[in-house]
């Protein structure tokens, strides 16, 4: 299985350090999200972590920051919408519904599946699906390697998405909770945190 983790969706200040002390620690794909927020803003982020880490990072939204800082990918938000007019390299979608994945996949290097349990950073977020009708996809095909669970992902929760055949799992709050960017500066709870995550995919 794989490993993406989200980040926050605002900036804090440890942040660069953060995701520089996980690049470290084995982290592969990180996905850059920060809706709303002036590219500025993530232009300083990437320039912080260096080139060393461009290659493992996917952007939401901004996708001129593919090119400029020669990053993995792009993500779109949905499953439907075209990325930009002469994109050439990855691509990912998020699905909101099961009906979306089969269509989704033929356009995409993986889905996200959203939301697969209650998500861990807001509380009005709630599954989305049944396990049942999550079974039911599996069964289909529908569910597979190229299909990332996202949405309440954690180390309780990864054994089911690993059992129903998911290819990965997209870690958000369950990561970001175990650090309080308003008074703390130790993260090393944080990054424990994420050695158990990659031991259990594993």
């Amino acid at each position: 299985m794989k490993l993406i983790v989200m980040t926050k969706p605002t900036f804090f200040v440890e942040e660069d350090k953060i995701l520089a002390n996980l690049f470290e620690e084995g982290l592969e794909n990180l996905h850059l999200y920060k809706p709303g927020a002036s590219p500025m803003y993530s232009e300083r982020l990437l320039t912080l972590l260096g080139e060393g880490c461009h290659s493992k990072i996917t952007v939401h939204g901004h996708f001129y920051l593919k090119e400029e800082y020669r990053l993995k990918g792009i993500h779109i938000d949905d499953a439907h919408t075209e990325p930009p007019s002469g994109y050439k390299g990855n691509v990912s979608r998020t699905c909101h519904l099961i009906e979306e994945l089969k269509e989704a996949k033929k356009k995409a290097n993986y889905v996200f599946l959203h939301s697969i349990f209650d998500s861990q950073t807001n509380v009005d977020e709630k599954a989305s699906f049944t396990m049942a009708q999550l079974e039911e996809a599996a069964k289909n095909g529908l569910i597979d390697k190229k299909v990332y669970a996202l949405g309440g992902m954690n180390l309780d929760t990864i054994k089911a998405v690993k059992d129903l055949g998911f290819g990965g799992i997209v870690i958000c709050g369950d990561l970001w909770n175990r650090f309080n960017i308003h008074n703390e500066i130790d993260y090393k709870a944080l990054l424990n945190h994420f050695e158990k995550l990659r031991k259990t995919i594993s």
